[in-house]
């Protein structure tokens, strides 16, 4: 018998990234998008690198489980999360 797949709970998460800035910081809520500050300059994709990792770290997991889905040379960008839903990501980050 074959055993069910297992199923992650994974999301979308809308970010808006200001790259440059003196240090890595969640700078709030902007509707369903939230605001972050990138120290990383906007240069061959090391903002999005720091990106990624920051929002890992602030949730609690692995780099490799935050992706950027969409935006890549945009501010606007669009990162997949798995491991947890968008309620609980933004629960997660509502605090901070």
């Amino acid at each position: 018998m074959a055993r069910p797949a297992m199923t992650t709970a994974s999301c979308k998460l809308a970010i808006k990234a200001l790259p440059n800035a003196p240090r890595n910081e969640l700078a709030g809520w902007l509707g369903d998008t939230l605001k972050v500050r990138v120290h990383a300059p906007a240069l061959e994709g090391r903002a999005n690198d720091e990106l990624c990792a920051f929002i890992a770290d602030t949730l609690a997991l692995p780099r490799r489980a935050v992706t950027v889905f969409q935006g890549d040379k945009s501010r606007q960008k669009l990162l997949h999360i798995q491991g947890f839903t968008f309620p609980e990501v933004r629960q997660r980050l509502d605090p901070l």
